[in-house]
């Protein structure tokens, strides 16, 4: 008895009662194909159903109270007497519902979609809030659930409705109808991951049984129990989560990194090279990442600042360390526009000493590309600068010490685990990766919580604020009135367009968009393109020419958002700017301003999103970088910036971190006692839990078999 329990699990959908072939295809849309599908496809909220009672109960009932009090949510049964559609300033439909004991009025406003629905002579209930109006019973805007004549519906009862995400083929009422028809038997059959006491300390309720998460969530008895039931489950999914990263960082540690030690005189040299003081953030965070470096386990950091906060002088002062310790370094970048603008400017900096430095791109040619490969094998070069390239299999460091990963929301936790694979045999090298997208603490502790955090908070004190401004479409010539006003003053200016050429979308494109300036707005100034498609050759020469003022203002796409540093650049106009998202919006802003003069940033959009106008207020209202991430967060939700695209780990089902943050660091601390007491969960009481970490996120860690 106790197996054919077990395997109602695993149970296709269809085995269900009522659940024909056209449901469970819909059910399948829903990502619903077993039973075990089903009890996990969990309600987002829970709702009060009122019970049924007659037309004149319910009249009498707030007929005895005073006016204020005389709303309520209420169920009545009864037959369609009349419909009609009423005219005025609201247009609406009326009807009149009756059974035995009197009448009641419906009145629906802009709800056209009801007039095919109502009928004379129907039957069905009505459910929501009602009032007395003129010594009648009257609904507005009321649910109406038809009931078949002559089938046997019995009268509700007061109870607590679950409110599941649905479909049109699939309402969320028959959802439930289905999940109850098995949830008992389901429930019976899931098994507890965590000990009794170890629930009872924390308060937690059991996940199984008739009155245990999985039930509650389902069918609560009040709201109450719902709450207590879905705690359960989102500590169990931040849980899981913890161990695997606790379980990440315990492996990490027992591996061998090439410990880079220097002392006083070295750093003081090191800090020496650059041209400009560190400010106080960067000096605390090179020191954070240099005592990490000084030993023999490896570091895994994450350098968080601002745009324009200094985290790339910080890597490069990092890198010099493995130098230094006759290492290598390499620095991945996302783009070859990056990865070009980063090597041309380590070079500049190192020019004149012995440290060697090479690039390695994709679109090298295969000769250079061979020879820059063979002088990594050989040692010959101290730190290499790269794209995704230097994760090719053919690529071997002779001494790789440290990895640096710039912008890395733009790399996944493989490709990371890649970069780490090219240390020598039997070691493992540091890992420094840099975001410039400050990251809510929530996130700080789920997609990067194997991660250490180092933060450069304020920026240098010679950079000015840049100011931000909102214009509607119709007022685009205003913006490129004051961009040439600028461009007059012997400053440069970006323009930032969504598209690279001309499209059924509406959108604006360099080419197109370059030729109308030229001929209109910006006649007579020095334009030039950029974007993704030019070779890299071609990109340097105008990057070059921008930075040496030959070239007034660049037409570009969304290639510039990092790394372009061009003091004298003052302006940017982004069109369709409510088509880029809120962190996106900020790093492009943060290529202006960063000279003594400050910088303007113009939107331009007619948004027609609630969120596309909410992310352009939040730009308006800060140029805070952590500011903003916390509004992308509110704005976006948990689940678009924890989506497994973004982050390579599976989104949560019940958790939600911008609600959860409390239970987040208690399970973030149980997982750490727990890993600690048993690194492997390899006990017998423990088989379950350690199977769920593995299959969630044995892949997305590369745990591999932790017992």
């Amino acid at each position: 008895m106790a197996e054919q329990t077990k395997d109602i699990l695993a149970q296709s959908i269809d085995t269900v009662p009522g659940v024909t072939d056209v449901r469970r295809r819909a059910f399948a849309d829903l990502g619903i194909r077993t039973i075990a599908d089903l009890v996990r496809h969990f309600p987002f909220r829970v709702e009060e159903e009122h019970g049924e009672d007659s037309i004149a109960s319910h009249r009498d009932a707030l007929a005895g109270k005073p006016i204020e009090e005389q709303t309520a949510n209420l169920a009545v049964r009864g037959t369609l007497a009349a419909v009609r559609p009423a005219f005025g300033k609201r247009p609406r439909l009326e009807a009149t519902l009756e059974d035995a004991t009197g009448t009641a009025r419906l009145v629906f406003f802009n709800m056209p979609w009801m007039r095919g629905k109502l009928h004379p002579g129907r039957q069905g209930i009505v459910e929501g809030k009602a009032k007395l109006e003129r010594g009648y019973l009257e609904f507005v805007n009321p649910k109406w659930s038809e009931v078949v004549p002559g089938a046997a519906t019995p009268a509700r009862s007061d109870r607590m409705r679950a409110v599941y995400p649905s479909s049109e083929a699939l309402p969320s009422r028959t959802i439930e109808q289905t999940v109850l028809k098995v949830l008992d038997r389901a429930c019976a059959a899931i098994p507890e991951l965590l000990p009794e006491a170890y629930l009872a300390e924390r308060g937690l309720i059991a996940l199984s049984g008739p009155n245990g998460a999985y039930h509650d969530m389902h069918a609560p008895p009040d709201e109450a129990s719902f709450g207590a039931a879905r705690t359960r489950l989102a500590y169990d999914e931040l849980l899981v989560l913890q161990l695997a990263v606790a379980i990440k960082r315990r492996m990490r540690a027992a591996q061998g990194a090439p410990g880079l030690p220097i002392g006083a005189k070295v750093e003081a040299d090191i800090l020496a090279r650059f041209p400009f003081a560190f400010t106080p953030d960067q000096l605390a965070t090179f020191r954070e990442i240099a005592k990490d470096l000084a030993s023999a386990q490896p570091m895994n950091r994450l350098l968080q600042g601002d745009v324009g906060a200094g985290k790339t002088a910080v890597a490069l002062a990092a890198m010099l360390v493995a130098v230094t310790n006759r290492h290598q370094a390499a620095m991945m970048a996302p783009t070859e526009l990056l990865a070009e603008q980063h090597f041309a400017s380590i070079s500049r900096f190192l020019a004149g000493t012995h440290v060697r430095v090479g690039l390695l791109t994709g679109s090298l040619p295969s000769g250079e590309r061979a020879l820059v490969r063979d002088m990594i094998e050989a040692g010959q070069l101290d730190i290499v600068v790269g794209t995704h390239a230097l994760l090719t299999g053919d690529v071997r460091f002779h001494a790789l010490a440290l990895a640096v990963v710039d912008e890395q929301h733009r790399f996944g936790v493989a490709q990371r685990a890649e970069l780490r694979g090219k240390a020598p045999s039997g070691q493992t090298p540091h890992m420094l990766v840099m975001t410039a997208t400050p990251i809510p603490r929530t996130l700080s502790l789920t997609v990067y919580g194997d991660l250490d955090v180092s933060t450069i908070r304020h920026r240098p004190k010679d950079r000015s604020p840049v100011h931000t401004r909102v214009l509607p479409v119709s007022r685009s010539t205003d913006a490129y009135r004051f961009v040439k006003e600028r461009i007059d003053r012997g400053e440069q200016a970006f323009i930032v367009v969504p598209a690279v050429e001309e499209s059924d979308l509406g959108l604006k494109d360099v080419a197109s968009h370059l030729e109308a300036l030229a001929a209109g707005s910006l006649a007579g100034a020095r334009l030039a393109a950029m974007h993704g498609r030019m070779k890299p050759a071609e990109r340097d020469a105008v990057m070059d020419r921008f930075r040496a003022g030959e070239i007034d203002a660049l037409v570009a796409t969304v290639v510039i958002e990092v790394g372009v540093d061009v003091p004298n650049a003052t302006v940017m106009v982004i069109e369709h700017a409510d088509r880029f998202g809120l962190a996106q919006l900020h790093q492009l802003r943060g290529r202006v301003g960063r000279g003594p003069k400050g910088g303007v940033c113009v939107l331009i959009a007619d948004a027609t999103t609630d969120d596309g106008r909410a992310r352009l207020e939040a730009i308006k209202e800060s140029d805070d970088g952590f500011r903003i991430s916390e509004l992308d967060l509110a704005i976006r939700g948990p689940g678009e910036l924890f989506g497994a695209r973004q982050s390579g780990l599976p989104p949560f089902k019940v958790a939600d971190l911008s609600r959860d943050l409390g239970l987040l660091e208690r399970a973030r601390r149980d997982a750490s006692e727990w890993i600690a007491r048993s690194p492997l969960l390899a006990s017998d009481e423990e088989r379950l839990l350690r199977r769920r970490v593995l299959s969630t996120y044995g892949e997305a860690l590369g745990l591999g078999d932790v017992g």
